[in-house]
């Protein structure tokens, strides 16, 4: 990523105490965590960092990406039982829980730009997906097309480059 896009970098420092008591949605406040509270604090670290002009969807997509490639990473050579014991181990553990945090603060952060309700969206595609493939076992391999629900697509080109 280049250097205006590492600058932008920073959901991973927006824990612990910076925010904390600025609004809610900080390690104490685990009750009250929503998407919504955490969005807002996001956008108030991004903000007083002057960060917003670079988290356009384009590289907050990026650096989303770039995160979830650092959560693959850390599972990339264990075996299947070595996977499944990662958080048995506290350096680990915290790995994986800080990685997953960035991912999880990159698609709330990117949700907020394009205006998107996290939970939403999330709770529609569950909803597509428990259509999709009805409870019960499931045969290995790729499901009939008849089956897969595919959104259409539009014909509109591609948006401009900003």
């Amino acid at each position: 990523m280049d250097a205006a896009g590492r600058a932008g970098r920073g959901p991973e420092q927006a824990g612990g105490a910076a925010g904390a008591g600025q609004g809610g949605a900080g390690p104490g406040d685990a009750g009250a965590l929503t998407a919504e509270l955490l969005q807002r604090r996001l956008a108030r670290f991004a903000a007083a960092r002057e960060w917003g002009q670079y988290h356009t969807p384009k590289n907050l997509a990026a650096a989303l990406s770039v995160e979830a490639s650092e959560l693959l990473e850390i599972f990339q050579w264990l075996t299947p039982g070595q996977a499944a014991r990662i958080m048995d181990d506290p350096e680990n553990a915290f790995r994986v829980r800080d990685e997953v945090a960035d991912v999880l603060a990159y698609t709330l952060q990117l949700c907020e730009v394009l205006g998107i309700d996290a939970l939403e969206a999330l709770a529609a595609k569950i909803e597509r997906n428990e259509r999709r493939f009805p409870a019960g076992p499931y045969p290995l391999g790729p499901e009939p097309s008849a089956a897969r629900e595919v959104p259409p697509r539009s014909s509109a080109p591609p948006h401009s480059p900003e």
